[in-house]
């Protein structure tokens, strides 16, 4: 016998909810206008070119991390290992205005080629990005970056 599926009318909030998790996430890590580095937790993201190689991000305005891209044109985007979970959801619930996330989570990195922003050790993959364009959407900008440098971890 077939089954009928019953399609259910929603609101977004509820139907964005139910279809979240389990999510893909990304770090992004930039620098303040004192040359601080914090690192964000990210859902939005994603690659939007080959050729150049660039990737788009989504910050909130509200963000640390808005402010430090406004300032300094350069993010640096990590996909994070599987034992890295703790650690991004660290970077994801406390704002780098408050504390230090790097020293914190006491993740091993090295300064990168474009920018010397970290290029953190423990990722799958790290891209040193180059602002291009920026695209005001709602309550969040969108950033888009060229991709300079790659980095691979361990396989």
């Amino acid at each position: 016998m077939k089954r009928i599926k019953i399609l259910e009318q929603s609101n977004f909030n509820e139907a964005v909810n139910f279809v979240k998790h389990p999510a893909k996430v990304a770090l992004a890590i930039v620098k303040d206008n004192k040359g601080k580095f914090n690192m964000i937790t990210l859902e939005w993201f994603m690659r939007t070119s080959l050729n150049p190689p660039m990737f788009a991000i989504s910050i909130g305005h509200s963000r640390y991390s808005y402010q430090c891209l406004q300032d300094f044109r350069y993010f640096n985007l990590c996909i994070p290992s599987k034992e890295m979970v703790e650690e991004v959801k660290l970077c994801g619930t406390k704002s780098g205005r408050d504390i230090d996330k790097l020293e914190v989570t006491g993740l091993d990195w090295l300064k990168g080629r474009l920018a010397q922003l970290p290029v953190l050790k423990d990722g799958v993959a790290n891209f040193e990005c180059e602002i291009t364009t920026q695209v005001k959407s709602g309550d969040h900008t969108i950033f888009v970056g060229e991709v300079k440098h790659s980095w691979l971890g361990e396989k």
